[in-house]
């Protein structure tokens, strides 16, 4: 999954150079801020358009910079320098916030996906058939989407148990998936999405 998450983030940017960080124990990309604005707002001076970027977005009341992050990462004089990082979620965010033509498309793609989500909200088998879809189109078999989604299904029924027996942190969701796991796989969790990922 990280893979095509990676592949969204290079569509995104048109295969422009973003640097990412892939955080294995957060199970998340962070990517850097100023790739993006200077992406997105074309300026010649990326990091002081953040900076103005950011002082507005303050002013403003919105949460974004408060949810940047900083990671070293590598600079084209090849040294590694603190940068500015967000997570994907930051990015759109980010995204949405810089008036610029480049950022049109994605704030009419975000605006579709909104929109998408709020019918699977009133109508679930929209998600449920847009599930299928998505698997078919990276070529699993029918018997593999009938297992996979009732493998949902189940895992949906079970966590409902979980919580009407009083368990409601996510830390006791992710033991008692571990422990899950390991009865199936001899894996935990993390290890057997790690190892579908590379097949």
């Amino acid at each position: 999954m990280n893979q095509d998450k990676m592949h969204l983030i290079n569509k995104i940017f048109n295969n422009e150079t973003i640097r990412t960080v892939w955080d294995k124990e957060k199970e998340k990309y962070y990517i850097s801020v100023v790739d993006i604005v200077g992406v997105i707002s074309e300026s010649d001076r990326p990091r002081k358009y953040w900076s103005d970027l950011k002082n507005k977005l303050k002013q403003e009341g919105n949460e974004v910079s408060e949810k940047i992050g900083q990671l070293k990462l590598k600079s084209q004089d090849g040294k590694y320098r603190l940068t500015d990082v967000c997570d994907i979620e930051e990015m759109f965010r980010i995204i949405e916030s810089i008036p610029s033509k480049n950022a049109e498309p994605i704030k009419q793609w975000l605006a579709k996906l909104g929109s998408e989500r709020i019918d699977e909200v009133f109508d679930p088998s929209i998600a449920a058939q847009r599930a299928v879809d998505i698997y078919r189109a990276k070529g699993y078999d029918e018997k593999w989407i009938a297992k996979r989604l009732k493998g949902i299904q189940d895992r949906k029924q079970l966590t409902d148990v979980w919580q009407d027996g009083g368990i409601t942190d996510g830390k006791e969701y992710a033991i008692l998936t571990n422990e899950i796991y390991k009865e199936w796989s001899g894996m935990t969790a993390k290890i057997a999405k790690e190892n579908i990922e590379k097949i």
